[in-house]
């Protein structure tokens, strides 16, 4: 190996990521591993999630550190970690001072400078790398993970870069919804995937159908057909609540009460989950229009968890330029966090060979 790299630490309630990335944004490395939740449980107390992270820290740095190939940390110009959830004042959880914990240690270390971003951050910049958008000055990145669904306005500025948080669910999330329905019908903790994979099951060609208008369904140009619908892929009857979209923003608490309702009242599961996949895309679809005419942007980006679902890619129909990244990346990591570090690096470098 020869050139500069830059290591990212993240450490969220799903998994311990760490990654190295070269200065073209090449991945070097990318380890993850999921939390271990017990089965029936819907995800674990901070302070369960701290003591995971401090016992596979070690042993994810020591594997990084054994690259083959003769990787010694001497490559390494600088150390980046997520500290907080989001780029807003205030924000915080426990969970991320493991990862910064040893960011700190290890940058101080090497003798290299530490960056400190969000973990929201880290997954925009993930999906956003080797896109269109990656210098684009002005765009929206929907967050979709397992405590997050929001729509974000990125503003590239003079001064920096500028998140404002405009749509997204008032509630729950979508990944919160999918995990607590998944545990209901007796999954592991987190359940996005099964979930998806299940969905996909025969679902066919795309459920939307552009410009149909049928009443209090129509929503934005795009009607999704109603899970009670029989139809050749979907026989069994189900029947969930529309999630509804005002100006970019949904609910989702009442669709997961109905679907625990459904499950003790037993629903079939295939049925059920295809109904709820149908809900989730529809509501994106529409909440990216409402939001793409309300802010006159047409670049959408797809970041999160809930944005590596097949079922979504394959059936999301929104009438704009969308972006989604690999699966991989789109999940917890910390690829974007490293890739962030990359940029502040480079952004010194050039201000610094600007002022000699």
């Amino acid at each position: 190996m020869s050139g500069r790299c830059f290591l990212g630490i993240d450490t969220s309630n799903y998994k311990t990521s760490v990654a190295l990335v070269d200065e073209d944004g090449e991945i070097l490395a990318n380890h993850q591993r999921f939390l271990t939740v017990k089965e029936g449980e819907r995800g674990l107390r901070q302070s369960d999630a701290v003591f995971q992270h401090v016992n596979r820290l070690p042993e994810m740095m020591e594997q990084l550190f054994r690259k083959p190939g003769g990787f010694d940390g001497r490559e390494i110009a600088a150390v980046s970690v997520s500290e907080r959830p989001r780029p807003v004042e205030g924000s915080y959880m426990p969970v991320f001072m493991a990862g910064l914990a040893v960011a700190r240690s290890t940058a101080a270390a090497l003798g290299v400078p530490l960056y400190r971003v969000s973990h929201q951050e880290g997954h925009i910049e993930a999906v956003r790398h080797g896109t269109p958008l990656e210098r684009s000055k002005r765009f929206i990145s929907f967050h979709f993970s397992g405590g997050t669904t929001e729509a974000i306005l990125v503003e590239e500025r003079e001064a920096g870069t500028s998140y404002q948080i405009v749509g997204g669910s008032r509630d729950i999330s979508y990944g919160q919804l999918l995990d607590r329905v998944g545990v209901a019908l007796g999954m592991r903790f987190p359940c996005g995937a099964e979930l998806d994979e299940i969905a996909m099951r025969g679902s066919g060609g795309s459920v939307f159908e552009a410009g149909e208008h049928t009443g209090d369904r129509d929503r934005g140009g795009i009607r999704s057909k109603d899970a009670s619908e029989k139809s050749p892929e979907n026989p069994e009857t189900v029947r969930i609540p529309v999630i509804r979209s005002k100006d970019g923003w949904i609910n989702l608490s009442g669709i997961e009460t109905c679907c625990q309702r459904l499950i003790r009242e037993g629903a079939e599961t295939e049925a059920l989950t295809r109904a709820l996949f149908r809900e989730i895309t529809v509501s994106i679809g529409t909440m990216t229009q409402q939001i793409a005419e309300k802010y006159g942007v047409a670049d959408f980006l797809y970041a999160g968890g809930v944005s590596s679902s097949q079922y979504v890619r394959t059936h999301l129909d929104t009438g704009t330029r969308r972006y989604f990244g690999a699966p991989e990346l789109s999940a917890d990591n910390a690829v974007g966090v490293a890739l962030s570090g990359g940029k502040y690096y480079a952004a010194e470098a050039c201000q610094r060979n600007t002022t000699e």
